[in-house]
């Protein structure tokens, strides 16, 4: 009998520690999660806008195909400039707001080809996704960061 008391004081021991450092990882997860999500989606938009801006994008075909209204010789540096311009906003804190409007004005024109190029983005529509296709779906995970983010502007802890 007390060696079943001593395993159930060992097992409740066990978990409070548990416990102790779960909340501990959760805490630092917490703090950092939303500063890590901003430079990480930052860095990613100031890569490939300079990409874009230096003629070095992979996406370039992509692009100049969906573009119709400028030309696309024009357009792409200009989109990567607009890209550079929202990574820096989210790496400096006080123009978050602007950065996420940049992105959310920028965002629906990723989609087009989905609309105008399914050929180019599916290999079996609705499912089967083109390596083009899966770069423009990714942009599903950035909507998603940048509404987190966006949540984050007016708490003074992040």
């Amino acid at each position: 009998m007390a060696s079943e008391q001593s395993t159930a004081e060992l097992v409740q021991r066990g978990r409070r520690q548990l416990d102790r450092v779960d909340s501990l990882i959760i805490e630092q997860m917490d703090r950092w999660s939303v500063p890590v999500l901003r430079a990480a989606i930052g860095i990613v938009f100031i890569w490939f806008g300079l990409l874009k801006v230096v003629g070095l994008s992979p996406a370039e075909p992509l692009i100049a195909a969906t573009v119709y209204v400028i030309s696309p010789s024009q357009f792409i540096p200009i989109l990567g400039v607009w890209e550079v311009i929202i990574g820096l906003c989210l790496l400096y804190r006080p123009l978050i707001r602007v950065g996420i409007l940049l992105l959310f004005l920028q965002l629906p024109g990723t989609f087009l080809p989905i609309v105008i190029l399914p050929e180019v983005v599916f290999t079996t529509f609705p499912y089967g996704l083109t390596v083009e296709g899966q770069y423009i779906v990714k942009n599903l995970v950035i909507i998603g960061a940048a509404l987190v983010i966006g949540g984050t502007v007016r708490s003074e802890d992040r």
